[in-house]
């Protein structure tokens, strides 16, 4: 077993612990039941703001939550590979060269090789409004056969933690409207940025 900030003995404790007095004093609460599938592709909603990584990396720890993602790999040379890797970050190959459809490819190929992994995707791809969000997340957990878990972090109420899991069927676009239903009350630290699921004309 590869050891990760999420698991490591005694410090994951600590984490844990030091999450859920910074939670506390910050007045935010956790919603929700944290996925108990061993293999899913975790939502990251809204992502407005760097906070936005601060709180769902605390909640992540307060809840004991192991949360992967996914990197270029070219930020894992060099003695920053243990490190990042240890922060729970997978390299993958997102050369220029490599064609469409690739980078799922390779993180599907990831749940195949693990018997227990959940990545994080922030489908919006940035911190600044959008048309629609990327749908790369859906694929990645259709193809790996695999569960979406709604994560979310609602500044506006102050709480965060867990929503719905969706198992992706045969209409992308009845899954879709159910994951922007879930979020149309939901509050990112600047509402204003927060790129819809859907663009406005569905």
């Amino acid at each position: 077993m590869r050891f990760t900030i999420f698991n490591t003995p005694i410090i994951s404790q600590l984490l844990s612990l030091t999450a859920k007095i910074f939670l506390k004093l910050c007045g935010w609460r956790i919603e929700g039941e944290p996925p108990k599938t061993p293999r899913y592709v975790m939502v990251g909603a809204p992502h407005t703001s760097n906070w936005d990584f601060i709180f769902g990396l605390a909640i992540a720890m307060a809840t004991r939550v192991e949360c992967h993602w996914v990197g270029k790999h070219t930020l894992f040379w060099g003695p920053l590979n243990p490190i990042m890797r240890w922060m729970g970050g997978i390299p993958l190959d997102r050369n220029g060269r490599c064609r469409r459809g690739s980078l799922v490819k390779q993180t599907v190929g990831c749940f195949k090789q693990r018997r227990r992994l959940g990545i994080v995707v922030c489908p919006e791809g940035t911190r600044s409004r959008g048309d629609r969000w990327r749908t790369g997340f859906y694929h990645m957990a259709k193809n790996a056969n695999i569960p979406i878990v709604l994560g979310f972090l609602d500044f506006k109420n102050r709480r965060g933690g867990f929503g719905p899991t969706i198992q992706p069927g045969d209409c992308i676009d009845k899954d879709l409207h159910e994951i922007q239903a879930f979020y149309a009350d939901i509050y990112g630290k600047y509402p204003d940025c927060f790129s819809p699921v859907y663009p406005a004309t569905h």
